[in-house]
């Protein structure tokens, strides 16, 4: 039976943390789908560490950047920490529903190599939206990300992907971005590399607190998209 990592950047999540790490210990038991579990805490300032470590489960690893390093620094740490077949990384607030994993997996064994859960297909459901300002910002955000990468892919912000051991270490070596810029980055490469991704149609919700500073974090998101096609052009992710 396939080894299942599922990594969770996590940075002052000590109120969301708990529920979420409970609800996919649930999930995989239930669904007896063999699993570890990487949290890395992003230099947390509260106590992160602590309500993981209290959960006491042998599913769970913890792993702890030396100080607040950036989502796209603290997945890839998780991710080239892990040893899983399958390596899903998910936002600490669930999102989108762990139930996914199952169509995930399923998505792998069919042969792709990249799946990714995107808000923007006709099939997925929006449960609860963000406001219309952030909305508006996705989707302009989603019309560059076309213009400057030329990806061919509705929606790279969702955080919910997962890699097979072998696109992983094609990709994620390759990460130079370590803030929220990085799923363009590891989408294009996986792009360039001619690696099969699917997109998959997911519910999604919402949730409050999000890290996402809207004008500081846009700006430097749309800065880091001619980053990687700059990169792309000198030819730093062959």
């Amino acid at each position: 039976m396939a080894l299942i990592s599922i990594v969770i950047p996590a940075y002052n999540e000590e109120k969301r943390l708990p529920d979420t790490l409970r609800k996919i210990l649930k999930f995989v038991s239930a669904n007896k789908i063999r699993t570890e579990i990487i949290v890395v805490d992003d230099g947390s300032r509260d106590n992160t560490a602590a309500v993981v470590t209290a959960l006491k489960s042998p599913k769970i690893r913890l792993i702890k950047n030396l100080k607040n390093m950036g989502k796209g620094f603290s997945v890839k740490n998780g991710v080239e920490n892990s040893r899983g077949d399958i390596i899903l990384f998910t936002d600490a607030d669930l999102s989108t529903p762990i139930k996914h994993l199952t169509e995930f997996i399923q998505y792998h064994n069919e042969g792709y190599e990249v799946v990714i859960a995107s808000r923007d297909l006709v099939e997925s459901k929006v449960m609860v939206p963000q406001s219309h300002f952030r909305e508006l910002g996705g989707k302009i955000f989603n019309i560059m990300v076309r213009i400057v990468t030329g990806l061919p892919i509705h929606d790279t912000q969702c955080g919910f992907k997962s890699f097979t051991k072998k696109a992983a270490k094609l990709v994620f070596p390759r990460q130079t971005i370590s803030g929220f810029g990085f799923d363009v980055e590891i989408l294009f490469i996986a792009h360039r590399r001619k690696l099969s991704i699917k997109e998959s149609a997911v519910e999604w919700y919402n949730a409050p607190g999000t890290k996402v500073s809207f004008f500081k974090d846009s700006i430097r998101m749309f800065a880091e998209l001619f980053k990687i096609r700059l990169n792309g052009v000198k030819g730093l992710y062959k």
